[in-house]
C-alpha cells in the first residue's frame, strides 16, 4: 500500500514535501485537501490532523503531520538518497539554510497570516504583496550571501547534489513568484532553481502539476 499525502496544489508546505517524496523515489496516493474551500477545518479532516493543516502523511503505520517533521522521517526512513552531507558542519549549513525559508519566511507568508491581514486588518492585494516581498527579500538577501561565501559550492544550494536547503528553497521562490516578488536581485538563487527545475523530482512536484492545480 502507498503512502497517503494529504496536500494543496498551492500551499508550500505540500510541495516541499512532494519534492522529499520524489528526491526519495517514493510512491504516494495523492490526497487533495482544497484549503481554499476549507476543506482543512471540516471535522473529517480534523480527525486526521488535529491542528487542519496541510501536509499530513499517513505512512500506513501512522500520521505524521508538519513538513519539518515528515521529511525528517523520510530521511531517516529512507536514507538514500540523503537530503543531509555526512559531515557535521555540512549539515548545520544545509540546515541553516532550509530554516532561512521553514522558519523565518514561509510562517510569517503562509495563508492563516495573510487571511488575518485581508479579513482583519483590512489589508488589500496590493498590501499583502508588499508583506510578503518584506520578508522574502529579507530571507533571500541572507541566503544568497551564504551562497556566495561558499566558494565550493555547486550546482545546487550545497554541493552538486539537490539536498534539503533546496527542498524549502523551491517552494518558496514559486510562491516569492506568486506575490510579484522579482527575483532578479538574487541570480545565485535563480542558478539554484534552475538545476533544480532540470530534475524529475522538482518538476513532478510543481504546484501547476498537480490533479488538484486550478
Amino acid at each position: 500500500m502507498p503512502m497517503k499525502l494529504y496536500n494543496f496544489w498551492r500551499s508550500g508546505t505540500s510541495h516541499r514535501t512532494r519534492i522529499a517524496l520524489n528526491l526519495k523515489g517514493l510512491s504516494y496516493e495523492y490526497v487533495a485537501v482544497h484549503l481554499g474551500k476549507e476543506a482543512h477545518l471540516t471535522d473529517g479532516f480534523k480527525a486526521i490532523n488535529p491542528q487542519q493543516l496541510v501536509p499530513a502523511l499517513d505512512t500506513g503505520d501512522q500520521m505524521l503531520i508538519q513538513s519539518p517533521a515528515i521529511i525528517e522521517w523520510l530521511e531517516e526512513t529512507y536514507p538514500a538518497p540523503a537530503l543531509l552531507p555526512d559531515n557535521a558542519d555540512d549539515r548545520a549549513r544545509v540546515r541553516a539554510l532550509a530554516a532561512i525559508v521553514g522558519c523565518d519566511i514561509h510562517p510569517v507568508n503562509n495563508r492563516r497570516i495573510l487571511e488575518a491581514l485581508r479579513n482583519s486588518f483590512g489589508a488589500d492585494e496590493a498590501a499583502v504583496n508588499a508583506w510578503c516581498a518584506t520578508w522574502i527579500g529579507a530571507g533571500f538577501d541572507a541566503y544568497e550571501a551564504i551562497l556566495a561565501s561558499d566558494r565550493s559550492r555547486g550546482r545546487f544550494s550545497f554541493g552538486d547534489a539537490p539536498s534539503l536547503a533546496d527542498v524549502y528553497l523551491v517552494p518558496q521562490i514559486e510562491s516569492a513568484r506568486r506575490f510579484k516578488v522579482d527575483l532578479s536581485r538574487w541570480p545565485l538563487i535563480a542558478a539554484v532553481d534552475r538545476a533544480c527545475n532540470d530534475l524529475d523530482a522538482f518538476r513532478k512536484a510543481s504546484p501547476s502539476l498537480q490533479p488538484d492545480a486550478a
